[in-house]
């Protein structure tokens, strides 16, 4: 039976944020760039925390390169193979700090998954998507994911509602939620 939830809800349309006082004197004095220590993985990250999608139009090896060189991240599209990653981790392993391998839930993904990580040890994020983050399925494959790379860095890509502490807290590091025009981000 569904459970209605009449709690009060906010979203960004509900939300100012209101402006203060600065002793910057341009925009180009602001600083970005954050670190982050991961809970589950222990690995700090230091850059720009703004991610370009897995989508197969941005999460690309040449917005990987461009995006690299400011400290932004990007999410790979899973359809690259595993000799196109190996070429780019050769030519561009600069870039390895700031990318994540994406992958799906099957287990032809999590074989992929397995032989891009395994290959690459650069790589120290990952970046998993479904369309439901509440589907038991995927909350066993991350837990599974979690299990075979513990010193990896988890995010989860999701385009429906999940809670942290649904799969969020239990095992990844960051989320984020596409809802229609607005992301929604967490970082537990």
């Amino acid at each position: 039976m569904p459970r209605i939830d009449a709690d009060l809800k906010l979203d960004f349309k509900d939300v100012l944020f209101r402006p203060k006082r600065s002793s910057l004197k341009s925009r180009s004095e602001v600083d970005l760039a954050r670190t982050f220590t991961f809970r589950n993985s222990k690995q700090t990250y230091h850059g720009i925390p703004i991610i370009a999608a897995n989508m197969d139009t941005t999460g690309t090896f040449e917005m990987a390169r461009v995006l690299s060189k400011h400290t932004l991240f990007t999410a790979m599209q899973k359809h690259y193979s595993l000799d196109e990653w190996k070429t780019f981790a050769a030519n561009h392993p600069e870039c390895l700090e700031h990318i994540a391998a994406s992958s799906g839930s099957s287990t032809a993904d999590l074989e992929r998954l397995t032989a891009i990580v395994v290959a690459i040890p650069g790589i120290r994020y990952i970046c998993l998507d479904v369309a439901n983050g509440y589907s038991e399925h995927f909350v066993e494959f991350v837990k599974t994911v979690r299990e075979k790379f513990p010193n990896h860095t988890i995010m989860v890509l999701t385009n429906s509602i999940w809670t942290i502490s649904g799969l969020c807290y239990r095992t990844t590091e960051t989320a984020k939620t596409f809802h229609w025009y607005h992301s929604n981000c967490c970082i537990a």
